[in-house]
């Protein structure tokens, strides 16, 4: 196809069958297909087949975890509830630009080698050669208006104040303060307009402002709007600081992990939580959650301008994060950046003509999905480096090859010695394994351990951790569409035979297997950088 790839002609790479679905399921299906029905323009094959485009906006909030959407009332009601919700939806990288870059350009990190915030392995300037070809770019060839409106990329702008990256019609952005939420000056259209610390001056707010004039102006519109909340310091505007008072971060099973002792040596250095520490994070979560009632407010905005001006039965509106986020989990303080299910499974929430209301899909998303699914819905097209898949189907209840495993990958960076050791992970519908730089390795299963409490690394089965790190490795060197098929089976056997192995086997400690070569054959990316 040329330099191109029709998007809808992806799925064709595929080869195996999607799960069965439930009666659930079957239900949402015809749901979606009477809602199709009412819908004419949408063809059901991945592309608009009318005149009329739809609109999107995508909602992209900082460090939020999956763990708290029902607390936020609008996000709850006017999303969740009149939406579908990806209970399954990963991050390529628990970290902000890098998980950022990968949406940016629907690749993984190893492709794109954005694997850090700071220059030069990460940041903006190190995303700066790329931005010639972006969802940005590829919305607007679509025929779209495009705006970016909040947090772009660490390090923006790196001293180009007035820039405006290509692809964006509309661009209000922040070029200093950026997580204060006050105090900071904003790069709008190439202008800087300096913003203080009246309650209007809120960025949360200033944002809205500007996203409602902006779906307000004619003609099919791509919304990236991307507020800074609930990243720390998660500060929040004067109406919510007495919400949530009582309110305390949630003490999950793996909070403050009694028993580490099989862990990799990062976490077993880890002494318990004081309850100095622990009333410190119980701090921090309340300022979260109030941070993002902002982005509730935000929400609610929206939707209520959209129904008053027509546009929401044409709108597709997406929500989620940038990554996770731990909060006492695993003896570990406020953070991000680890190979646990709390920072590397965001929440993921679509709502849209044809979408199916409070339906939730189990399917494995990843962040390099949104382009895809974005130029589905605008018949239009991406380069051949892309990797994710349109998510279209599976919103529509439509049985399709999809992928069994995803992969995430983080390199720790010299100038973060706290993070964890540079390591993959693997995620499948079943288990969690994790190598590490260092030689180490995790192992759950997810199906009997959903809280990551035992490490089976060193028990398992040898032949289930030698398919595991197989499929690892072949994930970590894919490029473009092998991506796709690559994360579709393990390269030996099939999905069912790897079921059929048992995940423990008592004799494993004295009979390791090794390794796979961990880094992937990139070594400007896996070079240890500050």
């Amino acid at each position: 196809m040329g330099k191109w790839t029709v998007w809808g002609a992806v799925v064709a790479l595929l080869t195996v069958s999607a799960p069965a679905g439930s009666a659930a399921t079957a239900t949402a299906r015809e749901a979606a297909a009477a809602a199709r029905s009412a819908h004419p323009t949408w063809s059901g094959q991945g592309a608009r087949a009318a005149t009329e485009k739809p609109n999107i906006i995508f909602i992209l909030t900082d460090d939020l975890d999956a763990a708290d959407i029902a607390k936020f009332p609008n996000i709850s009601k006017l999303l969740t509830a009149q939406g579908t919700t990806f209970s399954r939806f990963f991050v390529t990288n628990p970290w902000c630009c890098p998980s950022r870059s990968s949406i940016l350009r629907s690749q993984s990190v190893h492709n794109h080698q954005v694997s850090s915030n700071r220059f030069p392995s990460g940041g903006f300037p190190k995303f700066h050669p790329m931005e010639g070809s972006t969802v940005g770019t590829w919305m607007r060839q679509a025929g779209y208006r495009t705006a970016l409106l909040g947090k772009y990329l660490n390090e923006y702008p790196a001293g180009k104040a007035t820039y405006i990256p290509p692809g964006w019609d509309e661009w209000a952005v922040p070029v200093t303060a950026l997580y204060q939420e006050y105090g900071y000056r904003l790069n709008a259209n190439g202008g800087i307009a300096p913003h203080g610390f009246a309650p209007e001056d809120y960025l949360a707010d200033v944002l809205t402002r500007k996203a409602v004039d902006f779906a307000a102006k004619d003609g099919p519109f791509f919304l990236y709007l991307s507020p800074v909340a609930p990243h720390r310091p998660a500060h929040y505007a004067p109406r919510h600081e007495n919400a949530f008072a009582d309110a305390k971060a949630p003490r999950t099973p793996s909070f403050n992990q009694e028993d580490v002792s099989a862990e990799p040596e990062w976490i077993r250095r880890r002494k318990p939580l004081s309850n100095k520490v622990i009333k410190e994070i119980d701090r921090h979560y309340r300022d979260r959650l109030r941070a993002m009632l902002g982005v509730d407010d935000m929400v609610g905005t929206l939707v209520s301008e959209l129904t008053r001006t027509g546009k929401l039965s044409n709108t597709y509106i997406f929500f989620t994060s940038d990554n996770g986020f731990h909060l006492g989990h695993h003896r570990l303080r406020p953070g991000k950046t680890t190979p646990f299910e709390e920072d590397i499974r965001v929440p993921m929430i679509v709502r849209g003509p044809g979408v199916p209301a409070g339906h939730t899909v189990r399917e494995l998303g990843s962040s390099v999905d949104f382009a895809a699914t974005f130029a589905d819905l605008a018949g239009g097209r991406l380069p051949e480096f892309c990797e994710g898949r349109s998510l279209v189907p599976l919103l529509f209840g439509d049985a399709v090859p999809w992928r069994n495993a995803a992969l995430v990958e983080f390199v720790q960076p010299d100038y973060a010695p706290g993070t964890p050791p540079t390591y993959n992970v693997l995620r499948t519908d079943r288990y969690s394994y994790v190598e590490y730089a260092t030689g180490e390795r995790q192992l759950y299963d997810l199906s009997a351990d959903p809280y990551q409490l035992r490490n089976l690394a060193a028990v398992a089965e040898p032949e289930l951790i030698r398919r595991l790190s197989e499929w690892l490795g072949r994930l970590r060197t894919c490029q473009g569409a092998t991506c796709r098929t690559a994360s579709v089976a393990p390269p030996s056997g099939t999905l069912a035979e790897l079921s059929t192995i048992r995940p423990v086997n008592a004799g494993w400690s004295q009979n390791p297997v090794p390794m796979a070569p961990l880094m992937p054959a990139t070594p400007d990316l896996w070079r240890r950088k500050s």
